[in-house]
């Protein structure tokens, strides 16, 4: 199923009531699906390191009008179940239900041939990619079952989809996410179905891009919020009825 390339989001309150958790929402890609979530009327719930910044963001997503974020620091690469079921605990008290995920944290140390990279960095690696969506996208499953239409977002990436030399871990750890996802939508369609996507933004200028690609000229890359159209449409209710899918953005057109 490809959602039509023709919708966009409707309108400035296409997320009004709902409560949407973005990891990774200090910056980049994480940072741009935050504001526009925020600016369609979602309640965001901002989460990344707990050593990042997201005063700033919190700051900027109160001074525009949006409704009232929820800043939520957590360590993604060294958090156990103890630490996310907590978290999905505290987000139920506050909330009572989530509306949706967007897991948009992502970390690549450097590109290097498989015969060079380091255990311990193929192993922060997959846990940023892939163990801690799951983590806590498996404590946040009752949540989300309370809400009346819920939706997940995974950033997908090329590189997961088909392989390419040097980018070892972080190929590896975007093709399991893949595999989660689709896991996920197969076993959550139930009478009140969940909404698991996976979406491949392409590249984007993000601090991660730089680190990897020093020579490249930053500037001719789109910036993050390019692609928040195609999140704002899996996250709302114009994407009802599709889950399970690989989408490449955009997966329509549209302002964001």
């Amino acid at each position: 199923m490809n959602p039509s390339t023709d919708s966009s989001p409707s309108s400035s309150n296409l997320l009004a009531e709902r409560v949407i958790l973005i990891t990774g929402a200090a910056e980049g890609l994480g940072r741009a699906v935050a504001l526009a979530c925020a600016r369609h009327g979602a309640t965001a719930v901002l989460v990344d390191y707990e050593d990042t910044d997201l005063d700033g963001l919190y700051d900027e997503i109160e001074a525009s009008g949006a409704p009232q974020p929820a800043s939520f620091p957590l360590d993604l690469e060294k958090g156990d179940e103890t630490l996310f079921t907590g978290a999905a605990d505290t987000l139920g008290n506050e909330f009572g239900r989530l509306d949706g995920i967007a897991h948009c944290a992502a970390f690549a140390p450097y590109l290097t041939r498989i015969d060079d990279y380091e255990l311990k960095d193929w192993e922060r690696v997959l846990r940023v990619n892939l163990t801690a969506p799951f983590l806590l996208t498996q404590a946040c499953l009752p949540l989300l079952r309370a809400a009346p239409d819920p939706s997940v977002v995974f950033a997908a990436d090329r590189v997961g989809r088909q392989g390419r030399a040097y980018w070892g871990a972080f190929a590896a750890a975007k093709f399991g996410l893949e595999g989660l996802m689709q896991v996920l939508a197969a076993e959550n369609q139930t009478e009140q179905p969940i909404r698991f996507n996976s979406l491949d933004p392409g590249i984007l200028n993000t601090a991660m891009r730089r680190v990897l690609y020093p020579g490249e000229n930053p500037g001719n890359n789109p910036p993050p919020d390019s692609v928040t159209p195609s999140f704002l449409y899996l996250l709302g209710p114009e994407s009802c009825g599709v889950s399970g899918e690989m989408l490449t953005a955009p997966c329509h057109a549209g302002a964001n």
